[in-house]
């Protein structure tokens, strides 16, 4: 899942080389932290965060049919440690 999950966001970013993905289990579950360079977040988000549910759709599916759980942050930087959630 983490593969996929860059292929696409990669593809996405003006700035490849700063995508980061971090997989952490929390509760039976494998949440990726994704942080991206800050230019990149609306990009990233899209409009009214259509793009980014697409992706966590396409993860969540993806996950169901291996038989996993999986879901998807967004980490915002630009803010002090918080965590964007669209």
């Amino acid at each position: 899942m983490q593969a996929f999950l860059e292929t696409v966001i990669r593809g996405m970013v003006q700035t490849p080389d700063d995508v980061g993905i971090t997989p952490q289990e929390r509760k039976g579950e494998t949440v990726y932290e994704v942080r991206v360079h800050p230019s990149d977040i609306g990009r990233l988000v899209g409009r009214r965060g259509n793009t980014i549910n697409a992706i966590r759709t396409l993860l969540t599916a993806g996950a169901a049919r291996k038989g996993i759980r999986c879901s998807l942050e967004l980490v915002d930087e630009r803010e002090s440690g918080g965590d964007f959630q669209s």
